[in-house]
């Protein structure tokens, strides 16, 4: 299964809607909603074109950092979950997508 679900198409990692990135770094360190977090890794294909098989591994991206302080998944700057939902759709810069998994710790 893949480890990040992407509904950003246009952006260069994204292929069939699973994200190709070497790894994949969301950020908004003290969001407090899933609007205040995006994906530090999104670049638009209409600069950067397609980069789905630039990856080191051997498939879809299997690196998820996280420096959301405040999301509960957060652990030592690592996503503790299997899987992340980052949306986004016709976003022309990284603010204007979001990671959709993101919950605020209690």
């Amino acid at each position: 299964m893949a480890k990040i679900s992407c509904e950003v198409s246009n952006c260069s990692h994204n292929k069939s809607g699973i994200c190709f990135a070497n790894c994949v770094d969301i950020v908004g360190s003290s969001a407090q909603q899933d609007f205040d977090t995006s994906c530090g890794s999104y670049l638009n294909k209409l600069h950067y074109s397609e980069l789905t098989n630039n990856t080191v591994s051997s498939g879809s991206c299997d690196c998820l950092k996280c420096t959301v302080e405040t999301c509960t998944y957060n652990s030592n700057k690592l996503c503790s979950l299997g899987e992340i939902q980052v949306r986004g759709n016709n976003a022309e810069y990284y603010t204007q997508t979001e990671c959709d998994s993101f919950k605020p710790r209690q």
